[in-house]
């Protein structure tokens, strides 16, 4: 595993990190496979762990804390997030941050993940969703400067709505942040415009999330795919897109290079950028954790392969 620096903190974290959504919020979940799964990572040298409060209830908050307790001895990043609290997943400009993070609220969730992970100190908290204009009355500053004041939290961040990474350009200019979450893959390319710029001049460390697009840049979907009810990946993957998607991923079957899935080289692209600190694939089995761990080793992709890449952006915008 290849280490890097997790932007102003200094903290060390694997380029490869862990994402937990898939252990607390969809469906097929298996506790036992998931804790192999994490043991695994942690023996392959992933430090970085994303979850939420929001995964599960806090269940995966929770599985998370029993691999923290049974590795006293490394150094393990907690990261977690308060969902919004009225629990509307994006975000809309024109709700206040009193509706969705006020101070009291913000401080409740800490201690309900601080008691899930059983940690007195969170590592990175993160809120799980964001609007630049919520900067403006400053009482987030005040309340994110008393939680790492009383020890609650070590650092903070914001993780973006989908396709909206300029919506946070702002927050990193502020000083406010500490990292950045963001999609970004082969499709999702637009965080390079503007974001990853800001975050470079201002030291934020950036977590590059859905790197393989729910799935379809792991290459296996096809026309038939389906999802159980209520599982996030059958609205994701509605009809029209799921056509256009296999369309796309069907162009990029020829690039993938010899000896490398087409997973390894959507994670070798996202690497191969300088900017980004760690890559947080899901991982519920031990064979994704064999497979994603790998790509560490292997470097970052030639430059011949990287710039045919590129032309595979896709810039998308969320359907109300």
């Amino acid at each position: 595993m290849r280490y890097r620096t997790f932007g102003r903190t200094g903290w060390q974290v694997g380029e490869v990190g862990y994402g937990m959504w898939g252990m607390g919020g969809w469906t097929g979940s298996d506790d036992k496979v998931s804790i192999a799964s994490l043991e695994l990572a942690v023996s392959k040298g992933v430090n970085f762990f994303d979850t939420a409060q929001a995964y599960g209830d806090g269940r995966s908050e929770q599985l998370l804390a029993r691999i923290v307790g049974g590795h006293r001895g490394k150094r393990i990043v907690t990261a977690t997030k308060v969902p919004p609290k009225n629990r509307q997943w994006p975000s809309r400009p024109d709700v206040p941050l009193g509706e969705v993070f006020p101070r009291a609220y913000v401080r409740e969730y800490v201690d309900i993940s601080r008691s899930n992970l059983t940690v007195d100190t969170i590592d990175l908290l993160q809120l799980h969703v964001w609007e630049d204009d919520w900067l403006t009355s400053g009482e987030l500053q005040q309340t994110v400067a008393e939680l790492k004041r009383d020890g609650s939290i070590r650092a903070f961040g914001i993780s973006l709505n989908d396709w909206e990474p300029w919506n946070g350009v702002r927050a990193v200019r502020s000083g406010l942040v500490d990292s950045v979450q963001v999609i970004y893959n082969i499709f999702d390319q637009a965080p390079e415009d503007e974001l990853f710029p800001a975050c470079h001049e201002y030291r934020v460390a950036v977590i590059a999330r859905v790197p393989f697009d729910e799935g379809s840049l792991i290459g296996n979907l096809t026309p038939q795919s389906t999802w159980p009810e209520g599982d996030w990946r059958s609205t994701y993957f509605a009809t029209t897109n799921l056509a256009q998607t296999l369309a796309r991923v069907g162009a990029l079957r020829p690039l993938v290079p010899a000896g490398m899935t087409m997973a390894q080289m959507a994670l070798s692209f996202i690497l191969s950028n300088p900017d980004v600190s760690t890559v947080i694939p899901g991982m519920r089995k031990a064979g994704n954790v064999e497979e994603n761990t790998a790509v560490s080793d292997a470097g970052p992709l030639p430059a011949a392969l990287l710039s045919e890449l590129r032309r595979h952006r896709w810039d998308r915008k969320l359907k109300e």
